[in-house]
């Protein structure tokens, strides 16, 4: 910068991406030192972001939050025009590498369409000063190990993965839009950023939250890749050096000369923390590629006057204490704490930027919607379905049912991308109508829903890197020689399926050890489920006591009145892998309709007949089983056995006096 020029002063600053990590500590630092600036925060509150972040300024009156997508032009050209913006600092942009590895489609639409939108809109409307755009020094690709010199701003731009991809992609339309229409353009590439109020999947959150919570602290490879890290604070305040004396179309490297390896960092961790390293740390598989170290030549931006002012000591030992303090910050974070997480990506469509107000709200409020669950449930017109609605609205937890088929991939995205949830609850399937019987003539419908549906909605949500609680059956068993009946010996959940008398149990069983490959999905077995509605069809208590004849074979049993809500708070804990979803015990058909008799109808009666005399009215044979309950039991100990359950919510409540 030559001496005669003066330092750019903006009036109406346009933040994308402000409620995320990096641009709410620019936000509330320009809030709190520039009280004449105006500053219009957009956000369309993804996954990583929080209007917490940017509760220091919700009280200023040179600030006004606006909840959309960047990538809805119409949005973001009245912004410009209403707002009268003169400078925009784009920061909002997907950028965790693991998620780019499993959604890249979603980074080339946020990152590069994004860019994009946002650049013809400063054309059409020509009224922006400064476009700071924020890409990252993961563009230059990997630098040599052995070299003493940083990627100066005039390397060549060479990314290995879909993320830097990206946003090397969206830095050449900022080049073309400064060159082809004059915009005025700056540009600045950055190391690794941390500190307070960072979503953890980055790195050191996620240690650190690892490690308060006891668990292993993952390291991808063998650790030895090398990052430079800056503290959050000393990037705001160089970002509001380029803000104010950067120069129109160059490009500013934002990094530090202090290098440390990922092992270094897992083991700073853990010194800080008081904890033995080599017991916690744990080397896993590597990403796809992982580039070993990242160096930038700093000194461009030094000479506007910007240095580095925290130490790595320093800023660590600060991010530490705020996690401490607020370990509950961001909810649950259990999905994205994983070695290779998958976090969800979807966000508004390009037209569906939410205006409030005539476009925008006037006042940032966090009413816990960015941070509290979201069920996404489907199996509406089923009874499980209907059922988790109910708990939902009873518990103020937010939902929607599900409006595509599963079997339909592109309907199941529409959903997610619609809803938004946190969870998505499983509860459709064929079981039959009015039995499993039907399932024998109609094995390609049964196929299509309870394998093909089952699997493509648990795909989808990987890639989203959402958890789905799946609703199958423990009618997969029938006793054997190692489970006798009344043995007290029952099927856990590592046991292969040996029931195959039935299609719907065939499907079942076939979709539950394909469903075990699928590390974000909870299987829930149900069995025989009762309810305290005896006027339900489905409700087991209802079909046997309306029948002529009943076998008498003791069965494990699922009462939803008590184990319904447990799916609920399964999900809250991120509970994966299978469970045996019944009470604790067995009971047999006649002991469930002696109970009906004492406490319904004392006139009741009934007559058993065989299994040989009930294959003659049947067209599939039926499973009989116990399962073990112990899993369950374990992490819920107020589990009731299934005699307790089904008189506490089942009879009692219907008792006819």
């Amino acid at each position: 910068m030559s001496p005669q020029m003066e330092p750019y002063t903006p009036k109406n600053i346009l933040i994308t991406g402000a409620a995320g990590f990096i641009a709410s500590h620019i936000t509330n630092r320009l809030i709190k030192n520039y009280p004449d600036y105006k500053i219009v925060a957009l956000d369309k509150l993804d996954y990583c972001s929080n209007l917490k972040n940017i509760l220091p300024a919700r009280s200023s009156p040179n600030f006004k939050f606006v909840k959309g997508d960047i990538a809805s032009a119409d949005l973001v050209n009245h912004l410009l025009i209403a707002e009268n913006i003169d400078t925009i600092m784009h920061f909002a942009a997907q950028t965790h590498v693991d998620n780019s590895f499993g959604n890249s489609f979603e980074f080339t639409t946020n990152n590069i369409y994004g860019t994009h939108v946002l650049l013809e809109a400063c054309k059409v409307t020509k009224r922006i000063k400064r476009f700071i755009h924020v890409s990252t020094d993961e563009v230059y690709g990997e630098t040599d190990s052995e070299s003493d010199v940083g990627n100066p701003e005039a390397s060549q731009l060479l990314p290995t993965n879909p993320y830097s991809a990206t946003k090397a992609g969206a830095e050449m339309l900022v080049m073309a839009y400064h060159r082809s229409y004059g915009l005025p353009t700056i540009t600045t590439r950055g190391n690794n950023v941390y500190g307070p109020n960072q979503f953890p999947e980055k790195l050191i959150p996620k240690f650190i939250l690892l490690a308060m919570k006891g668990q292993p602290l993952p390291i991808h490879g063998d650790g030895s890749n090398v990052r430079s890290y800056l503290y959050c604070e000393d990037v705001a305040e160089a970002f509001e050096v380029v803000l104010h004396k950067g120069v129109i179309g160059h490009v500013y490297n934002v990094g530090t000369q202090r290098e440390r390896s990922v092992l270094d960092v897992a083991e700073d961790v853990c010194n800080l923390m008081g904890l033995e390293s080599k017991e916690v740390i744990k080397f896993v598989e590597n990403r796809p590629f992982n580039d070993k170290r990242y160096f930038l030549d700093d000194q461009k931006l030094k000479k506007l006057g910007w240095e580095e002012r925290t130490t790595w000591e320093e800023g660590l030992k600060m991010t530490l204490e705020w996690y401490t303090k607020n370990p509950e910050y961001w909810g649950d974070v259990t999905a994205a704490l994983l070695p290779h997480p998958r976090m969800s990506i979807s966000g508004l469509s390009h037209d569906e930027a939410c205006f409030v107000q005539q476009g925008y709200t006037t006042e940032c409020k966090d009413d816990g919607a960015s941070s509290g669950l979201k069920f996404l449930i489907y199996g509406k017109s089923g009874w499980i379905g209907g059922l988790l609605g109910g708990l939902c609205k009873d518990g103020g937890i937010e939902f929607e049912y599900g409006q595509g088929r599963l079997e339909n991939r592109k309907t199941v995205i529409e959903d997610i991308k619609r809803v938004r949830p946190t969870h998505v609850f499983n509860a459709a399937g064929v079981t039959g109508r009015p039995n499993v019987d039907w399932c024998e003539s109609h094995k390609v419908e049964t196929i299509r829903t309870n394998v093909v549906g089952t699997l493509t909605l648990a795909d989808v949500c990987r890639e989203q890197g959402l958890l789905v609680v799946n609703f199958a059956t423990g009618c997969i068993f029938e006793y054997d020689s190692e489970h006798l009946e009344g043995s007290g010996i029952g099927f856990k959940e590592e046991d292969k399926p040996n029931f195959i008398g039935s299609f719907y149990s065939k499907t079942k069983a076939m979709v539950e050890e394909l469903l075990a490959e699928y590390e974000n999905v909870c299987t829930l077995r149900v069995r025989m489920p009762i309810s305290s509605d005896l006027s339900n069809p489905r409700n087991f208590i209802t079909k046997i006591s309306r029948y002529n004849k009943v076998v008498n074979i003791p069965n494990s049993m699922t009462v939803l009145d008590e184990l319904l809500p447990i799916s609920i708070e399964m999900a809250k804990r991120n509970c994966r892998g299978i469970w045996n979803f019944t009470n604790p015990g067995i009971v047999s058909h006649n002991e469930i309709l002696e109970m009906y008799r004492d406490y319904i109808d004392p006139a009741f009666k009934w007559e058993n007949f065989n299994l040989e005399e009930q294959a003659k009215v049947i067209v599939a044979p039926r499973s009989n089983n116990e399962l073990d309950a112990s899993k369950l039991k374990d992490e819920f100990p107020e589990l009731l056995s299934i005699k307790d359950s089904i008189i506490k919510y089942v009879f009692e409540p219907n008792k006819r006096t």
